[in-house]
């Protein structure tokens, strides 16, 4: 068996752009994957069709060797969108290899270390106490889920003084957690939108006393100390991964120890072979890992499939959206995504002929601007 072609579509999950991408081979088995939308999208085409040209004609099921092959021609490290093109030809070879022998990916990967996936629902924003009660019941009552993330702000961050900030912050989830069913759990995500330090442990320490599952990436990533001194002055598990690309950035971060909870992309860090390497890092520093996951349901059975063959797997970020190219996605039961033995490769259909309609939808990042003019942080 032998790589012979590889197409990309650009398509949509919700109202964000996604790159999928199908690789074939000379004996008329494909395997898919999705690659992250760093952006800009558009510049995923040519560069996986370079990649193409590294590959053809090499075995896929030499899954190690090839993704090897590309990361060593790259000379230089590949950054984002490089390791977002890499991860999709990877999960695509994987599940080339599952699909050769009818088996789902997790076999390939030690098999199961679970019988089902939990998961938490992405919110994301900042729904009034009331409102947040009635969305996390109804997610309850239909999908059993109870575990949910939140946004820990209420309105602008800089047209006001900082400790207000803070304090509408508290006042919030406080309010939450006395309108919400006690037994759910609330995550929140900064969204690396401070930057100083000492802010973020103020905001984070606020909501202690309402015990957050965890307080995700409040500053920047690049300087690891300022991540060792978060997490020795919080009192609240600090998350954070998702902007961090290779398994040596990740052991920097994890040797700080400045991280409770590790939140890797698998369609960022060039896929489920970088995934297990990331794992098997935070494992050996005692650290669970929680997928950063806001991705349609391609990604999403990339990372079931981690999931269950990951040891030191804690739980799967999930989105709700929907699309017209997947009619079998990975839906929660009692807050669990149920592995598919009898199903090989990642488990979900791929419907080509919904793809055939072009459905990409182009979507960009705004800046915040402070008061003084100047720009703050996306």
């Amino acid at each position: 068996m032998r790589i012979s072609g590889l197409k990309a579509y650009l398509q949509r999950v919700g109202d964000r752009p996604r790159v999928l991408v199908r690789v074939d081979t000379d004996e008329g088995v494909s395997g898919w994957g999705e690659a992250y939308n760093h952006g800009p999208d558009r510049a995923l085409l040519p560069l996986l069709e370079h990649l193409l040209g590294q590959m053809a004609g090499e075995d896929p099921r030499r899954v190690e060797f090839v993704t090897q092959k590309l990361l060593r021609l790259a000379r230089f490290p590949p950054g984002a969108l490089g390791l977002a093109a890499i991860a999709a030809i990877d999960h695509a070879l994987w599940e080339i290899t599952a699909l050769s022998l009818n088996v789902p990916v997790y076999a390939l990967l030690g098999g199961r270390t679970r019988d089902r996936v939990p998961v938490y629902c992405g919110v994301y924003s900042a729904p009034d106490p009331v409102a947040a009660r009635d969305i996390t019941a109804e997610l309850h009552e239909r999908y059993g889920l109870t575990a949910f993330k939140l946004s820990p702000y209420r309105g602008d961050l800089h047209n006001r003084r900082w400790g207000l900030v803070v304090k509408e912050s508290a006042d919030y989830f406080a309010a939450v957690r006395e309108a919400a069913d006690p037994r759910w759990d609330f995550a929140f995500d900064a969204h690396a939108k401070i930057f100083e330090p000492y802010k973020a442990i103020q905001l984070g320490n606020a909501l202690a006393p309402w015990q957050p599952m965890f307080f995700e990436e409040p500053i920047r990533p690049e300087y690891v100390p300022a991540w060792a001194h978060l997490r020795a002055a919080l009192t609240v598990p600090l998350a954070t991964g998702e902007s961090l690309y290779t398994p040596n950035e990740f052991l920097a971060l994890l040797g700080s120890g400045g991280v409770d909870i590790l939140q890797p992309d698998i369609a960022v860090v060039g896929g489920l072979s970088q995934m297990r390497r990331i794992a098997t890092l935070a494992e050996t520093h005692f650290v669970p890992v929680a997928p950063h996951n806001p991705m349609g349901p391609l990604a999403t059975a990339h990372n079931v499939h981690f999931a269950a063959a990951c040891s030191n797997f804690a739980y799967l970020e999930y989105k709700f959206d929907d699309v017209t190219w997947c009619p079998d996605p990975y839906l929660p039961v009692d807050g669990h995504l149920e592995l598919r033995p009898d199903r090989p490769g990642w488990g979900v259909t791929i419907d080509e002929a919904a793809l055939a309609t072009d459905d990409y939808v182009h979507w960009e990042r705004s800046l915040p601007v402070r008061p003084d003019g100047s720009l703050a942080f996306a």
